[in-house]
């Protein structure tokens, strides 16, 4: 009985002494439960600016920019739901490198698209109207990974469910229950679109494993709403 005893003891001490990161891992930990935004800033600020809780979900005016998490994330498992109006478009970027000479979320973090691919209207340098890119529709790799199959993207104005997990260098996307992005991260392939794309002088073309979650805020025009964000570290 006495060897049980300190036994507990022992893994009693054990447990307080162990960084709360180590504590965390494996645990769902809410970053939005409808109530608070203890867990998010402004991106390069210190505060929430124009994002608010409306009817228990998440939305935004468009003047803040950006929000953020506090915290980094490396291997993580993060779900969410999301819904935007008729002709909007957001994004869910991580890995995301946070420092004043880094003025955009998208300067260094990949995105989970989300987007109207049938209202949001995109023009050429001459006004015209063109279809999006495969590599533009929601749930893609925004820019270098489209989506890989049929993704049962629900209409504007309806609720969907997004989910990315990061493990190592593997990243998945899903939509809505289903795989739509997966690809490796820092690869030579990998390496080769983004050195094909806009990000090639970003700090977004030299890998790293962590970094922020970020929520994206385009304009007032383009709302979005989000709800039920949770993360686990893996």
């Amino acid at each position: 009985m006495r060897l049980l005893k300190y036994a507990a003891l022992a893994l009693f001490l054990l447990t307080i002494t162990l960084p709360a990161r180590a504590q965390q891992k494996g645990k769902w930990i809410w970053l939005f439960d409808g109530t608070s935004l203890e867990h998010w800033h402004s991106y390069n600020q210190d505060k929430v600016i124009g994002w608010m809780i409306e009817n228990g979900n998440l939305t935004t005016d468009g003047s803040g920019g950006d929000l953020t998490t506090n915290q980094d994330f490396g291997d993580f498992d993060l779900r969410f739901e999301f819904k935007i109006p008729p002709a909007s478009n957001s994004g869910v970027f991580y890995k995301v490198i946070e420092r004043p000479d880094i003025k955009r979320t998208v300067f260094s973090g990949p995105e989970y698209q989300i987007i109207d691919d049938l209202g949001y209207i995109v023009r050429n340098a001459q006004g015209e109207q063109i279809p999006l890119l495969e590599t533009q529709k929601s749930g893609a790799n925004y820019d270098l990974h489209p989506p890989l199959t049929d993704r049962g993207f629900k209409a504007p104005g309806t609720w969907n469910k997004g989910r990315i997990v990061v493990k190592g260098s593997q990243v998945k996307h899903y939509l809505n229950g289903k795989l739509v992005a997966d690809y490796e991260y820092g690869s030579e392939e990998w390496k080769k679109k983004v050195q094909e794309s806009k990000y090639r002088d970003m700090p977004y073309a030299e890998p790293h494993h962590a970094g922020k979650i970020a929520l994206q805020s385009h304009n007032a025009k383009e709302k979005i709403w989000f709800r039920n964000i949770k993360i686990k570290e893996l």
